[in-house]
């Protein structure tokens, strides 16, 4: 399946599992009463034997999944992202991550693109939390088409897996020809002046900021990291290496995301000046997705200043 217009990024995950069910038996999923909310519903009705709604049990949906994962199935577990990583923290790290079981872990509501149901179900810490994890793997697509195929991907990787997926409709970057690989950057544009490198719904903030950028003759390399971890550090060094600077953005916490992870890895490898663009450690607030974006920064304009500042320091940054 292949989306053109914009799409919620859930919608790919849902209609990738309706794919999933058919061609795979050992493909289950669970919810915890948000069905609908994470696409799962399409699945539930075609293959309701393999579906198991298991309430508002977020830790309790996590150890039957793990038990079900030891027993020789590939469960997708489904929910918000605050609920999966704050609620139902302890069983994930203990019945899924230390067991290394074969749970997929996709959730809904990542970022504070979640409108009206405000700072307790805007998760901005979610990819810290798991990221953190020995063993868990970190996918955060950039847009429809990217989730289906991540979807697809992740029945077929061993291990726990955490899918991170969007609310709203976003604009689509990629097609049935754009590759997709666990731990393999893509790089949408291509630059030296320095690097942008982001991560879901923020993939199409950078490509905007990069046409900003040179229209006033500076050009960057845009880079969607769509898997957090395993990082894919070739393409981190080597933009390092060739570009002299970077800036990441992402809709989540400046700290322990994909901007925490792009620093530690040039701190070692090769160290150059970034820039973080994201939630700088305030909780989110109600209020409409364009509204929240703009608030706390995540838009091309403040991307293109945090170019700007990151080029300033190389003694670059006089027309930008």
């Amino acid at each position: 399946m292949i989306f053109e217009k914009p799409t919620p990024i859930r919608d790919g995950f849902g209609k990738a599992l309706l794919e999933l069910g058919e061609k795979n038996p050992r493909v289950v999923v669970l919810t915890a009463d948000l069905s609908e909310a994470i696409r799962v519903h399409w699945f539930a009705e075609k293959y309701p034997k393999r579906f198991f709604q298991m309430g508002i049990a977020e830790s309790d949906m996590m150890g039957t999944a793990a038990g079900l994962a030891v027993a020789g199935k590939i469960p997708f577990v489904t929910t918000f992202a605050a609920f999966a990583t704050s609620l139902a923290h302890t069983p994930v790290r203990v019945s899924v991550a230390y067991n290394q079981a074969n749970v997929k872990i996709a959730t809904s509501h990542g970022g504070v693109c979640v409108g009206g149901d405000g700072a307790t179900h805007q998760s901005i810490e979610d990819i810290a939390l798991m990221r953190v994890l020995p063993g868990m793997t970190i996918v955060v697509p950039c847009d429809a088409n990217e989730a289906y195929k991540a979807t697809l991907v992740a029945a077929e990787y061993p291990g726990p897996l955490y899918l991170r997926l969007g609310r709203v409709a976003t604009p689509i970057f990629t097609n049935g020809n754009t590759s997709f690989q666990i731990g393999k950057a893509q790089v949408l544009e291509q630059g030296t002046d320095l690097a942008i490198i982001a991560c879901g719904a923020m993939v199409g903030v950078a490509l905007e900021a990069s046409n900003r950028l040179r229209q006033k003759g500076i050009h960057a390399r845009v880079i969607n990291m769509h898997t957090i971890k395993p990082i894919d550090q070739l393409a981190v060094v080597k933009a390092a290496r060739e570009c002299g600077a970077i800036v990441t953005i992402e809709e989540h916490s400046i700290i322990g995301g994909l901007g925490s992870a792009v620093t530690e890895l040039v701190s070692e490898k090769c160290p150059v000046p970034v820039e973080r663009v994201g939630v700088r450690d305030v909780f989110g607030e109600s209020g409409e997705p364009d509204e929240i974006l703009s608030k706390y920064g995540l838009t091309a304009q403040n991307l293109v200043g945090a170019c700007r500042r990151v080029l300033n320091r190389l003694g670059r940054g006089r027309d930008v």
